[in-house]
């Protein structure tokens, strides 16, 4: 069996975060190494690796996140304005956590091309 990644461990309490939200289907913390003003990492309970392990069931799951995302960038004052969703899948797509997760970026203004 492999080790828990880290945020399995952040969700099982092992780790401490600055969380911002949670309910019984995800949760929303502060990223440790911040790469914008506002920078939320946003990940289901349920453990799945990244976006090309979803499967159809877990729809109703990644509704579910992007109405909490949203709930979080209006509580944090970035609607207005406006912010960046980030998802990376795989290595070669920048993941570095294997449990599916969302990056919530805001606070000023961002930069296209993102790298």
């Amino acid at each position: 069996m492999s080790e828990p990644t880290i945020f399995k461990r952040i969700i099982d309490g092992e780790i401490p975060a600055n969380i911002v939200y949670e309910d019984d289907q995800c949760l929303a913390f502060h990223d440790v190494a911040p790469q914008a003003p506002v920078h939320i990492l946003v990940i289901p309970k349920k453990e799945i690796a990244s976006i090309e392990q979803l499967t159809p069931t877990d729809q109703p799951l990644i509704g579910h996140l992007f109405s909490v995302i949203q709930k979080i960038a209006r509580d944090q004052g970035l609607a207005d304005d406006g912010y960046r969703v980030i998802c990376n899948c795989g290595a070669g797509g920048g993941q570095t956590v294997f449990h599916l997760h969302y990056h919530l970026l805001g606070g000023r203004t961002l930069e296209w091309p993102p790298g």
